[in-house]
């Protein structure tokens, strides 16, 4: 069954809102993840809600918190999220940053005690299309196995960058794991095998159930390179923020413990720098339109994809697996 994406949104933002959420925070929080079901990243999508509200209810996250920050010079600011919603804190702190930029033309945020932000792209996109660079960066708890082991101790790390460019800004968002947990935990919702190659079970055997994977590790994307890369997220975010390493760390899968990873936030003004934006939009169109491998299948930037989907899911609906379906259903009846 597929509903239109506005009274999916409304359904969010009335769940939150009564939790105590504020109507602002509610709907920026409803809106990211709304905005990753149509971009087709359900693993950040409304899947995330049910667990959210029960962090709500219980405590663990603070429905009015926008995160304490602290300036430690001048382009670097250290954030205590006061186990705020993620995406509260997070554009509550580039808010912050920008009031610096058009002095120091740069500014970093470390963040830590702030709930899970879900979809990193939605921050990068978002500073693009204000006509900045923005460089996101998270940490997790233990998921990915390092290259050459099989035992879970490292996030999966993700890293989001959004250069303006037009129209359609460069936006790219990756995790440095073959895929996040919560693909792994909506194949499980929805009975579909994973692909091989993906993760290990508990004993570190190659598996394709989902069930199983959740209680093993999942893979570095690239073998020993993206194993680098988020080794790299890891240390730089732990490093600045203060934030615990990803065998300590709670919070983003559980609604049992406050949320401990960290977060790192890059703004760059592109005026403070040599460049042109128009430039760079007049390269990203001769790549589009470079000769493909395939005729039926065009060139595209990382971006395009989700814009694309954004569009289409838009008009059709968003489908949502039954169980979610009636668990979100069973929170609005109640």
């Amino acid at each position: 069954m597929k509903l239109q994406p506005e009274r999916l949104r409304r359904l969010a933002t009335a769940l939150l809102e009564g939790r105590r959420v504020p109507p602002d925070s509610a709907c920026l929080q409803a809106d990211l993840l709304i905005e990753a079901e149509l971009r087709g990243l359900p693993s950040h999508g409304l899947q995330r809600l049910p667990l959210i509200l029960s962090r709500l209810d219980k405590g663990i996250a603070d429905a009015r918190a926008h995160g304490t920050a602290t300036w430690h010079r001048k382009s670097f600011l250290s954030v205590d999220g006061d186990r705020g919603l993620g995406p509260v804190v997070v554009m509550h702190t580039m808010q912050t940053m920008r009031s610096v930029l058009g002095e120091t033309g740069i500014a970093v945020a470390a963040i830590r005690n702030a709930n899970h932000i879900g979809m990193l792209a939605y921050y990068a996109e978002a500073a693009a299309r204000d006509g900045l660079i923005g460089v996101v960066m998270s940490t997790s708890e233990a998921l990915v196995h390092p290259f050459g082991g099989t035992q879970a101790m490292l996030g999966t790390n993700p890293i989001a960058i959004g250069i303006p460019a037009g129209d359609r800004p460069f936006v790219l968002d990756l995790a440095t794991s073959v895929v996040s947990m919560g693909k792994i935990n909506n194949h499980a919702m929805r009975g579909v095998p994973i692909p091989s190659g993906w993760a290990m079970d508990a004993e570190g055997h190659p598996t394709t159930d989902p069930r199983a994977a959740k209680t093993g590790a999942i893979a570095p994307f690239g073998g020993a390179k993206g194993y680098g890369l988020g080794l790299a997220i890891e240390l730089l975010v732990a490093a600045l923020a203060g934030s615990d390493l990803a065998p300590d760390v709670h919070g983003t899968l559980d609604d049992t413990y406050p949320a401990n990873k960290g977060d790192l936030l890059i703004l760059i003004d592109t005026a403070a720098g040599d460049g042109s934006v128009r430039s760079l939009a007049t390269y990203l169109d001769r790549l589009r339109l470079s000769r493909p491998a395939d005729p039926a299948s065009p060139v595209a930037i990382p971006g395009d994809g989700a814009r694309q989907r954004r569009a289409e899911t838009q008009c059709a609906g968003i489908e949502l697996p039954q169980p979610l379906l009636d668990q979100l259903m069973a929170l609005e009846a109640a």
